[in-house]
């Protein structure tokens, strides 16, 4: 098993792809701290689902936008684990709004999810990382780190800056074995938007945009993420994959 030994958490693991990441490294052998901000019932049937695999994996409540609420998660893994090897920045949120129309309220969220909290936490677990002497941090980004979106700028610009926050935090990490690398998936299909994709008038338009041709699966996405929690990527740091069916090469 690629990560068998090692201690992961995945922030927003309770659903989408987070819950996807965090049965991949269950399976693959870590211990899984499952963090989530409200929905505590669905971060626990991922906690059962990893156990059922023979695997362990605890939920933990935090908001990760709140920096003051990051100790919640760094005392779990210190008290149930004593380390922590690797961490997922998965937890992301969007609040479509035209640009004319947005507000500083919106803003003030969205980057402190996608951004601010990805920032401050990797922070507080990089310290612990590098005292251990190795680590990685794998972030979850977007297509729209690099194509905007009509109507969610915030969320654009918020994915935009986590890849050159992935950049930098790889190079001044690099020297203490520390690892970290960006994950941006295109169209992939979830609990959350499967109606929409089921739908026979959007559903096209978006596959004429994927030269793969097809909607992705988290499968997809869980692969390069385990990858880059793996021994197997020691030697790849700032990296930034996308998992996108080739959306951004198309016309």
């Amino acid at each position: 098993m690629k990560v068998s030994g090692k201690v992961a958490v995945v922030t927003g693991g309770s659903r989408g792809i987070g819950r996807a990441i965090a049965l991949a490294l269950g399976r693959e052998g870590a211990a899984v701290l499952v963090n989530y901000a409200k929905e505590a019932a669905a971060a626990q049937e991922v906690v059962a689902a990893i156990r059922q695999m023979g695997g362990q994996a605890f939920a933990v409540a935090c908001d990760v936008k709140d920096c003051a609420q990051h100790e919640r998660i760094l005392a779990a893994a210190r008290e149930l684990f004593g380390r922590l090897d690797i961490l997922v920045n998965n937890a992301g949120m969007a609040r479509r709004q035209p640009f004319l129309e947005a507000t500083e309220d919106a803003w003030d969220e969205v980057l402190g999810v996608n951004l601010k909290g990805v920032y401050f936490l990797s922070q507080a677990a990089a310290r612990w990382m590098a005292a251990q002497g190795s680590g990685k941090i794998v972030n979850i980004s977007s297509v729209h780190d690099e194509r905007p979106m009509t109507g969610n700028s915030t969320y654009c610009i918020a994915k935009a800056g986590m890849v050159m926050l992935t950049k930098s935090l790889a190079l001044e990490l690099a020297p203490l074995n520390i690892q970290v690398n960006c994950v941006s998936p295109g169209a992939i299909a979830t609990d959350e938007n499967r109606d929409r994709l089921a739908d026979p008038a959007y559903l096209p338009k978006v596959l004429a945009r994927i030269p793969s041709g097809r909607v992705g699966n988290v499968e997809d996405v869980t692969g390069a993420v385990v990858l880059l929690a793996s021994p197997e990527a020691d030697y790849i740091t700032g990296a930034h994959l996308y998992v996108d069916g080739g959306m951004l090469l198309h016309e």
